[in-house]
């Protein structure tokens, strides 16, 4: 006999544990991406729109938003993000380039060469060209 839905017999929040692993690694790589953009400061839509390469959830972005100003990644006040961290991403160390059949992570262009952000808690991407420097903060 299998209980709450769980085809398995075994205890039911065994089968939800990958989900809120997922939700933490989600976490981890937005917290790890503020952390290195390249902005002095930037409005929260377009740290929101950062974020959502990592996630679309809007449950799992709050988190992000929330536990990088608790641990000191960021500052918000006023609609206003103000990354704290000045390591930003080295192109020449941090992106990863690999050619294949990809989608931009952020606009969905196609893409035959992806540039993917090595970071500490995983790695970001693909992004197009233009989409990975937008979202480090080299262009605006």
């Amino acid at each position: 006999m299998t209980r709450d839905g769980d085809r398995t017999g075994g205890e039911p929040d065994r089968d939800r544990e990958p989900d809120l692993r997922a939700e933490d690694d989600r976490v981890e790589l937005g917290l790890a991406l503020l952390a290195r953009l390249e902005h002095e400061s930037l409005s929260l839509a377009d740290a929101v729109d950062r974020i959502e390469t990592v996630t679309t959830d809007p449950t799992v972005t709050r988190t992000i938003l929330d536990q990088a100003a608790l641990r000191g990644i960021i500052e918000r006040e006023d609609g206003i993000v103000r990354p704290k961290s000045r390591q930003y991403v080295r192109f020449e160390q941090d992106v990863i380039t690999k050619e294949g059949d990809f989608s931009c992570r952020r606009c969905g262009s196609g893409l035959s060469t992806g540039y993917f952000i090595d970071l500490e808690a995983g790695e970001l991407g693909p992004f197009g060209s233009s989409c990975i420097r937008k979202v480090t903060g080299r262009d605006d």
